[in-house]
């Protein structure tokens, strides 16, 4: 196996008392999953209409192991491909030092209205490593095959 393990401190910040839904703790679908999902911590079901964008809470906060780990949360291909459910910023950067929860920033691209329930899977988390560049200034860069080609400069 070429993956390195790493230990994430999870900590449930919303209030059962207050009638809402206890927080799922993430976890892989499958042994092979790249990303572990991410669950609504709702007290009722919410309506996102066409169009709409909404903060979906998850009831978590957590600490990375250090400035060398990015969390990244990523959309779950079965929400955007059925329901037009994706995310607003496309991927959501939890920094090293943030300790806030969690929320998942949902847009609703598809035609119909779509219903997230309490405990429903919403999203995935990821773990990567990060690097910290040197920005150095210079007036000329290499010489590359592709050189300044961009925008489908490769094909189609």
């Amino acid at each position: 196996m070429f993956g390195t393990e790493i230990t994430v401190k999870v900590k449930q910040i919303r209030d059962v008392a207050a009638s809402v839904a206890s927080a799922v703790l993430p976890a892989y679908a499958t042994p092979g999953s790249a990303g572990m999902d991410l669950c609504a911590s709702l007290p009722e079901k919410i309506l996102i209409q066409p169009g709409e964008r909404v903060k979906v809470p998850t009831g978590l906060a957590i600490e990375l192991p250090g400035s060398g780990v990015v969390a990244l949360i990523c959309a779950r291909s079965g929400l955007a491909a059925k329901h037009g459910l994706t995310l607003t910023n496309a991927v959501g950067v939890i920094d090293s030092d943030y300790r806030g929860e969690i929320q998942v920033l949902m847009i609703n691209l598809g035609g119909e209205p779509v219903t997230l329930r309490p405990g429903e899977r919403i999203a995935q988390i990821l773990f990567a490593p990060v690097f910290t560049a040197r920005i150095v200034e210079t007036r000329e860069l290499a010489d590359s095959q592709r050189g300044a080609g961009g925008f489908g400069s490769t094909g189609r």
